[in-house]
């Protein structure tokens, strides 16, 4: 997400850092490129104007004459401008109710509400230790009942039973009454998609929403509708009133543009963002960290939580100590493997790197790419028990059995080994190190970006 947004952004900013001082006519130039930025993010238009107009306010005058460095300083009100475009007082999603909490789904067909609703009780029921319990309204879609209940039983959450021939309304009304049975936490209920021009459907929800009295309205919006995003947003939000939004294929958008539109213009906040295929693959929307994304400052601290989750504790001392005493062997790099592609793969953690989001692209090709993560580790499991830990007996012929049984030429199997033996050598070497030879070397890496 934001790729073409940051990748513009960051051509601005580079050439303000090049300049030793900065002049309003600077300003004025950047302020005009960054509006073509917005434009080509398919950014609406009433929002381009607002944040251009705000950051102009306070990028001249006194304060960036006074900077020490006037084009930080210009990052820094960028950044602040657009978080502030995109925070809510009503950004978190509210469950202070009386159990169970109610969730309604909204949106257009093919939006992706199923998969959402499914996400997000998975969210619920994982990180906030929720009981949570789905009910599928699609009486129209094929099989999307179907579909609701197979998902729920692979994330080991609860689904309302399908009984054949019952209306919105009545599964409504069941699925309440069930939820407090269970002493369930939180319902979440998937309506079937509509057209908002659909008014028959409009009052269906309107009548769900009467019979379940949601704390939460959460319109599901496809971000590669762009535009068209922000109109259906409004429409629902004026039909029924929506609490917040959950953006789905964040992965396929380059542009980005709906997350800055649709907040503003519907007066809406987006609350989720669906980031990937897999069910894990759900986030909180956070305008701070996707502000930071934006410009190409990176987002450390979802970083460090998706480590958190993919990385056993005990498994990263163990590694840690192979590290130090120079035993780091093949199994111990195939299970870095893994847990980078777990991780989302490396293009992705790249976008969460502060100046690393711009290398993104180079990525693609070389040894780190996401195929290649999936090959070297075909490569390491077509080793027997004795190569992956002494690899240095690895012949010839070895090569070409390992290359056959991985589908891959020995000439991969030789860039692997080669791409192990140099960071033997560094763990080796740092291995060696003094405590205080590592503290100039943390010292060196905590040097800021800006």
């Amino acid at each position: 997400m934001f790729t073409n947004l940051t990748t513009s952004l960051g051509k601005v900013f580079d050439k303000l850092r090049g300049k030793g001082f900065i002049t309003a006519a600077d300003v004025d130039d950047a302020l005009r490129e960054i509006r073509v930025a917005l434009f080509e993010a398919d950014v609406a238009l009433p929002v381009v104007k607002e944040l251009v107009t705000k950051i102009k306010e306070k990028a001249v005058g006194d304060l960036l004459i006074k900077t020490v460095s006037p084009a930080q300083q210009v990052i820094k009100i960028v950044n602040d401008e657009i978080e502030a475009l995109l925070t809510s007082d009503a950004q978190e999603l509210n469950l202070k109710t009386q159990p169970p909490a109610v969730i309604m789904m909204v949106g257009l067909q093919g939006s992706g509400k199923t998969t959402s609703s499914a996400k997000l009780a998975i969210h619920l029921a994982s990180k906030q230790k929720k009981k949570v319990l789905l009910a599928s309204l699609d009486i129209y879609r094929p099989a999307a009942q179907d579909q609701l209940s197979v998902l729920a039983t692979q994330s080991n959450i609860n689904c309302v039973e399908v009984i054949s021939g019952e209306k919105p309304q009545e599964i409504t009304k069941r699925a309440i009454k069930q939820a407090q049975n269970g002493y369930y936490d939180v319902l979440i209920l998937d309506t079937a998609g509509r057209l908002h021009t659909d008014e028959a459907l409009m009052q269906e929800l309107k009548d769900v929403k009467s019979i379940s009295s949601p704390i939460e309205t959460l319109l599901v919006a496809d971000s590669l509708t762009g535009q068209d995003s922000v109109n259906i947003a409004t429409e629902f939000n004026n039909a029924i009133g929506v609490t917040g939004i959950v953006l789905t294929r964040i992965d396929g958008d380059a542009r980005g543009g709906a997350a800055l539109s649709m907040k503003v213009i519907a007066n809406c906040p987006v609350k989720f963002m669906g980031v990937g295929e897999k069910l894990e693959d759900f986030e909180e929307f956070q305008p701070k960290r996707v502000a930071s994304r934006i410009l190409g400052m990176g987002d450390i601290v979802s970083l460090v939580e998706k480590a958190s989750e993919a990385i056993d504790e005990e498994e990263a001392k163990k590694l840690t100590d192979k590290f130090q005493k120079g035993t780091f062997n093949l199994n111990d790099l195939m299970k870095q493997f893994q847990s980078i592609k777990k991780m989302g793969g490396v293009s992705k953690l790249m976008g969460y790197i502060p100046g690393m989001g711009k290398l993104k692209d180079k990525v693609e090709g070389s040894n780190f790419a996401e195929d290649k993560v999936k090959q070297q580790i075909a490569i390491i499991q077509s080793m027997t028990k004795k190569e992956r830990i002494f690899p240095e007996f690895i012949n010839a012929s070895c090569k070409k059995r390992i290359a056959s049984g991985s589908g891959t030429k020995v000439e991969d199997v030789n860039k692997l080994l080669k791409q192990f033996q140099t960071m033997q050598k560094m763990m080796k070497q740092f291995g060696k190190m003094s405590p205080s030879d590592l503290e100039r070397l943390q010292r060196m890496a905590n040097v800021k970006q800006f």
